[in-house]
């Protein structure tokens, strides 16, 4: 049998992640959705901002909603604060928070992960010598940040390589119609197809979401 023709891929932007290129390369040639997507998504990449507080509190505002209006949210709530810090954000009136379109337990959860961040509670500067699940335990020992928040912390700050966050809507969704045609799809279903992915399902899930959405998802 002739081998396939190799895929030409895109260029891997300045902001991506070092393994980027790397795992484009593994992936389409282990899987046949991400074949077709990497290429037609083009010069694209996850991209971090840096932050932890940040990423974290984007990722409450962004739980349960979609990413269109997670992202007028946070357009709103970032306007409040002279800057997007736990200090500011603790000061912060409840009822502008709300007025930002935040429900009343986001805006408890964002003010428990502020008082984290402002009592040193939390060991942002040890996790890049932590593994995943060490992470994420100490994460979700936090009010309103459970497993999936958490990952998203994972992917979007420490850009770990291998998350696969199966709490994702969008990523299950993605899976059912770029791999099931539509039809329902379960957990184990998800992780059967992300078997493939491995040891890049950072990278799979963002092609997934992009699959769905033109907007790049970003915590």
């Amino acid at each position: 049998m002739a081998p396939s023709p190799k895929v030409p891929l895109p260029a891997v932007p300045d902001y991506a992640p070092p393994y980027w290129a790397q795992a484009c390369q593994h992936l389409v040639k282990k899987d046949r959705v991400m074949r077709r997507l990497i290429p037609q998504i083009g010069s694209e990449a996850l991209a971090s901002r840096g932050d932890p507080f940040v990423t974290l509190a984007r990722s409450i505002v962004g739980q349960q909603v979609s990413v269109k209006a997670a992202a007028s949210i946070w357009k709103r709530l970032e306007a409040l604060p002279p800057a997007m810090e736990p200090a500011h954000l603790l000061r912060l009136k409840v009822d502008d928070m709300r007025s930002a379109g935040l429900s009343a337990r986001k805006v408890d959860y964002l003010v428990d992960l502020s008082i984290h961040f402002t009592e040193g509670r939390l060991h942002a500067d040890r996790w890049p010598e932590m593994d995943d699940e060490a992470i994420i335990s100490e994460l979700t020992a936090i009010r309103g940040i459970g497993r999936w928040t958490a990952q998203m912390c994972l992917m979007f700050y420490l850009q770990r390589p291998n998350v696969l966050p199966l709490d994702d809507v969008g990523l299950i969704k993605g899976i059912s119609q770029c791999y099931f045609s539509g039809d329902p799809v379960s957990r184990s279903d998800a992780r059967e197809v992300a078997e493939a992915w491995k040891p890049w399902a950072t990278v799979a899930t963002w092609y997934i979401w992009r699959s769905l959405d033109p907007q790049p998802v970003a915590y």
